[in-house]
């Protein structure tokens, strides 16, 4: 098997599994541009900002303001202004979220099975261990 540079397998995987990923939520209103990951992180810290949460992800402004957009489209949050600044809005999961969350999850983790089924659990956790270490240090860039 030729040897291809990590970069690009990496970069293969996750578009490949955005698609696939956009595939199966979309019946759901759940597009594509990660959409399901800021909600996830709007049911896990709710009251989070825009700002941080595009901190928080490393997506881009323009990609947060999108998704935020969809999912508030959606009815899947609500902005709410920021008491303590007024150019700001605290993002909220709505009960729709709140109620469809063990859903998605138990999609997303049938999802990552499925990425994985070809290897062993010790594959699986040196896998996970090696590319957390690289994420970890490109972070210091």
């Amino acid at each position: 098997m030729k040897k291809e540079p990590i970069g690009k397998l990496i970069s293969y995987i996750h578009r490949q599994n955005q698609k696939n990923l956009a595939k199966y939520l979309s019946p759901y209103g759940l597009g594509s541009g990660g959409q399901h990951t800021f909600l996830k992180s709007v049911l896990q810290k709710p009251g989070i900002t825009q700002d941080q949460l595009t901190q928080l992800l490393k997506f881009d402004k323009a990609t947060t303001a999108r998704s935020i957009k969809l999912l508030e489209q959606s009815g899947y949050i609500e902005r709410k202004p920021d008491p303590s600044d007024r150019r700001s809005h605290l993002l909220y999961p709505t009960t729709k979220a709140i109620e469809f969350a063990p859903e998605l999850q138990l999609m997303l983790d049938n999802y990552n099975k499925k990425l994985v089924h070809h290897l062993n659990p010790g594959e699986e956790d040196l896998l996970i261990s090696l590319l957390q270490k690289i994420n970890f240090e490109l972070q210091d860039e």
